[in-house]
């Protein structure tokens, strides 16, 4: 079975035992290339003006198909911030190697959102194994997240979307406007 990250936007915690796809459906690679939708919002700014928020959608024909049945982006920008979906990290013989893949995947959609490791504001990881996963984690987070540090949540759960799954991770940055 194929290992990686994927994109859930927290799915498991709404679906429960919903379908179940198979990896290769979610899987987001490295090559995936992105596009960059704008929406209206119904949110007003003082001038009056309707600001648009900016969804981030996968080009990966399965990936996007997935996403839009579930009716979620892999990011948003909006008022000045971006909201990053939750990238789930899967079990494996290196969970470096996964927690690795898995900040890579997030930094590229910072960046393909205007943004970067340096603006990020709040992290909120679920982890089914506290203990087991949270030191590998927060050796690799501390390799792109540096000082002044983000606020950082830790949840321990039952389950995640995909059976293999340990740990899903989601992030807030802010967009700056350079």
């Amino acid at each position: 079975m194929q290992k990686g990250v994927f994109y859930t936007a927290g799915i498991a915690l709404l679906l429960g035992t919903g379908t179940a796809l198979a990896q290769e459906d979610v899987a987001m690679d490295a090559a995936d290339a992105i596009e960059v939708q704008e929406n209206e919002v119904e949110e007003e700014e003082e001038t009056g003006e309707v600001e648009a928020k900016v969804s981030i959608m996968p080009e990966n024909p399965q990936s996007r198909a997935f996403q839009e049945q579930f009716g979620y982006a892999s990011a948003v920008v909006h008022d000045e911030k971006v909201y990053l979906s939750g990238v789930i990290v899967v079990e494996s013989d290196d969970m470096e190697a996964e927690f690795v893949k898995a900040f890579e995947a997030m930094g590229r959609t910072l960046e393909r959102a205007g943004s970067g490791w340096e603006h990020v504001l709040d992290i909120t990881s679920f982890h089914l194994d506290i203990d087991a996963s949270l030191p590998v984690m927060a050796e690799v987070k501390n390799r792109y997240v540096k000082a002044p540090f983000p606020a950082w949540t830790v949840i321990g759960i039952d389950r995640l979307y995909l059976p293999e799954a340990q740990v899903e991770i989601k992030i807030i940055a802010a967009a700056p406007d350079d």
